[in-house]
């Protein structure tokens, strides 16, 4: 305990209460009759965090001014009340109302300089309480800067897995019209395995999915004047009309009943699958429009190419198929969350792709019969062999051109095996967070099905029946084989860091 003869600049002392230190006097800190406190620079100056007190000098905060601490040192009563939760300026003590265990770390690099991150504390609390105290993120020193960055891209990839699981979660139909039929048709329509209706319905949809995809591929061929039969008859073009107009009628109505179940209809309206679902039937009434009212036009022509272009929209359906894929929406969320990678993929090729295009063209372009005849045609070239497809309607003669394309195929292989393993293991973490949520859904839902008693509980019942021991232990089973294959696979594709081990 440093004597009364010297400064405060390097004490510092943490101590819950006067008990915690049974052998030390507290007025060796504090008078029993303080006086006001003139708050000059070498003053002792009290922390009162979450009902912990910290002694520091006024020295000491005011060495990092642009902290909370160091303004609070600097600044007159007005301004010091509006920084913390309360004041006594007769002790110089300063109240706040935040978590004593994470301002430990915040007290040490006001002593040190250096800012290290809580193991047991959540990277992004960590990260609000630092931003609380005006220090910078990039303070944090250089041992914990790779374990914190680490963990927040993994806390930023499970919000985004969260905003595509939003779509899924528990509809509420409590105090709504009809809440018992609404509830039916939902599970009807949002849960395949809730039900034998709900998987027909199901199975529908797939089928349909399908049914409308194969249909514009044979409206295609039946258009394509390069063969010179109609693959349906005279009244093949009339049949595929109506097998597209039924499609369009399921899928509206499919839609239209979403719609009409669902509670909360702004969030419905932004669901990224309820949005393909209208862009997926959106081109078949604007091209009835369009052509209904330009069908006997003189701009008939161009409107013929709205139509075609508007058709050619309807691949967007099998889009759609992601609502009974596991896969497709893993495939669209780690897509979200990769889009860094893609983008650092995307910038390595087109550097590549401009350096092999301009010395090809600098070796080849003065040859006889050289089909490099311009910069773009050799961006053509660089870019199919990067990415080893190698159409060869573009190739070099020469020995050096040669040489040079054996180097542009073998870089390319390395730039687009660089991120792979990034992707591929997002795309796992992303895969079984969906099956293990999946099946965490399906057996809630059977589990409050026999809690209430009503049929379809998910149970096959066994001599005396499904009863709620039997369903529950079902549910831990397959999490836990759920998650033997999650680590499995996490540790054959060398992902133990995705999940902190």
């Amino acid at each position: 305990i440093p004597n009364r003869g010297r400064t405060y600049a390097d004490s510092f002392l943490v101590f819950a209460d006067a008990a915690s230190l049974p052998s030390l006097n507290s007025s060796v800190f504090f008078s029993e009759t303080p006086e006001p406190c003139a708050r000059d620079p070498l003053n002792a100056v009290v922390v009162n965090v979450g009902g912990s007190r910290y002694i520091l000098s006024q020295e000491l905060l005011a060495s990092h001014p642009d902290t909370r601490l160091g303004k609070l040192v600097c600044c007159g009563r007005d301004s010091a009340l509006e920084l913390c939760d309360d004041a006594d300026f007769l002790q110089n003590e300063f109240f706040f109302d935040r978590s004593s265990q994470p301002f430990q770390y915040v007290m040490n690099f006001y002593q040190t300089g250096h800012l290290h991150v809580m193991e047991e504390l959540c990277e992004i609390s960590f990260l609000q309480e630092i931003e609380y105290w005006g220090i910078d993120e990039l303070r944090i020193n250089s041992c914990c800067r790779e374990r914190y960055h680490r963990r927040k891209e993994q806390k930023e990839s499970l919000d985004v897995r969260q905003e595509f699981e939003t779509d899924e979660e528990e509809e509420d139909f409590v105090g709504v019209l009809c809440p018992g039929l609404r509830r039916r048709l939902w599970d009807i329509l949002e849960r395949p395995e809730s039900s034998r209706a709900a998987r027909t319905f199901g199975s529908l949809s797939i089928f349909f999915v399908v049914l409308s995809v194969v249909n514009m591929v044979l409206i295609s061929l039946d258009l394509d004047q390069d063969f010179g039969v109609s693959w349906l008859g005279a009244g093949g073009p009339q049949l595929l009309d109506a097998v597209e107009y039924v499609c369009v009628l399921w899928f509206t109505g499919e839609l239209a009943l979403r719609f009409t179940c669902v509670r909360d209809k702004c969030r419905f309206s932004r669901s990224i699958p309820n949005v393909i679902d209208l862009l997926a039937i959106l081109p078949f009434y604007v091209t009835l429009a369009v052509e209904s009212l330009h069908g006997g036009s003189t701009e008939l022509e161009n409107v013929g190419r709205v139509v075609q272009v508007l058709r050619l929209l309807r691949t967007l359906r099998m889009l759609k198929l992601g609502r009974h894929s596991t896969g497709l929406r893993s495939l669209g969320m780690t897509i979200a969350q990769c889009y860094e990678e893609v983008g650092l993929l995307l910038l390595f090729l087109s550097v590549g792709i401009s350096i092999f295009a301009a010395l090809v063209f600098a070796l080849e372009h003065d040859l006889p019969a050289s089909t490099f005849t311009s910069v773009p045609a050799a961006w053509w070239w660089a870019t199919t062999s990067m990415t080893t497809v190698g159409y060869g309607d573009v190739r070099p003669d020469s020995a050096a051109g040669k040489t040079l394309a054996f180097l542009c195929i073998l870089s390319g292989i390395l730039i687009l095996a660089l991120p792979i393993a990034i992707i591929n293991d997002r795309f796992s973490a992303c895969y079984f967070t969906l099956k293990v949520r999946e099946a965490a859904l399906r057996h809630a839902d059977a589990l409050r099905r026999l809690t209430h008693g009503l049929p379809g509980g998910g149970a096959e019942p066994t001599g005396g029946g499904a009863n709620l021991r039997d369903a529950y232990a079902r549910s831990v089973l397959e999490m836990l084989r759920l998650h033997r294959r999650e680590r499995a696979s996490t540790r054959s594709s060398g992902g133990d860091e995705l999940w902190g081990k």
